[in-house]
C-alpha cells in the first residue's frame, strides 16, 4: 500500500482534529493511506502571520513556511507532503464579512464569542437575507515542492441563535442550506458534517494524493 504522509501546517487544534476525522475516509483516496502529523509531533514551533488579503494567500504562507521549515530539520526519514488551509465565513448582508479575517473576528468579540456578536449585528434581518457562506482553500505543497490549490465552499443561512455542541468557530449559528428549522453545523455529526463542509469538500479535490500520481 501506498502511503503519504502530511504535515497539517497548523497549531489550530480544532482544524488538526477535523483533518484526521476528514482523512480517515480512505475511499476518499482510493485506498492510499494518509499518515497526518501536527507540528508538535515534528518539533516544529513557528506560527506564521497570515498577512494576506485572500485564503489562498494565507494559506499559501502557511504552507510554504512549514515547509521551509521541515526542509531544514529533516526530522522524519519518509517523504513528507505539507498542508495548510485558510477559511472563513461569508455572509451576504454584511458584504462578505467576515471572511478573511473571521479567525480576527471571533477574538475581537467580547468574551471571544463571535457567534454572539454576529447574531447582534444580524438582529431583525430576514431568514432570505441571511445567506451566508464558508468558503476553504487547501494548499498542499508535495516533498518536490509542487503545489496544488483546492477550493470548497458550503452554502447555507445564519441562523436566529446558537445551537449545537459540537464544532467550532460559527458552526453553532451557520445552518447548512436554507431551512431555518434544519440543523446549524454544530448539530451535525462529525462524518455529516464532513461530507458537506467546505473544508471536507475541499479535501476530497486533492487527487494528487491517490495512487496514480
Amino acid at each position: 500500500m501506498i502511503t503519504r504522509h502530511i504535515l497539517i501546517a497548523s497549531n489550530n487544534l480544532h482544524k488538526q482534529q477535523e483533518f484526521r476525522e476528514i482523512f480517515e475516509t480512505a475511499e476518499i483516496f482510493n485506498g492510499v493511506e494518509i499518515l497526518l502529523h501536527t507540528p508538535r509531533e515534528l518539533g516544529l514551533t513557528l506560527d506564521p502571520d497570515e498577512t494576506a488579503a485572500t485564503y489562498a494567500g494565507n494559506a499559501r504562507i502557511k504552507a510554504q513556511a512549514f515547509y521551509a521549515a521541515f526542509q531544514t530539520q529533516a526530522v522524519m526519514p519518509n517523504p513528507l507532503w505539507v498542508m495548510a488551509d485558510d477559511s472563513g465565513l461569508e455572509v451576504d448582508v454584511l458584504d462578505g464579512r467576515p471572511g478573511v479575517l473571521s479567525a480576527r473576528y471571533h477574538k475581537a468579540a467580547s468574551n471571544g464569542d463571535g457567534c454572539a456578536e454576529l447574531l447582534r449585528e444580524m438582529m431583525g434581518v430576514a431568514i432570505d437575507q441571511r445567506t451566508a457562506r464558508f468558503h476553504a482553500v487547501i494548499v498542499l505543497i508535495s516533498p518536490t515542492g509542487h503545489e496544488t490549490m483546492v477550493h470548497g465552499i458550503c452554502e447555507g443561512h445564519i441562523a436566529y441563535e446558537q445551537r449545537g455542541r459540537d464544532g467550532f468557530g460559527f458552526d453553532p449559528v451557520f445552518l447548512v442550506g436554507g431551512d431555518a428549522q434544519g440543523r446549524t453545523m454544530a448539530e451535525l455529526t462529525a462524518a455529516e458534517k464532513h461530507l458537506v463542509s467546505h473544508r471536507g469538500l475541499a479535501s476530497r479535490q486533492l487527487k494528487v494524493l491517490s495512487a496514480k500520481y
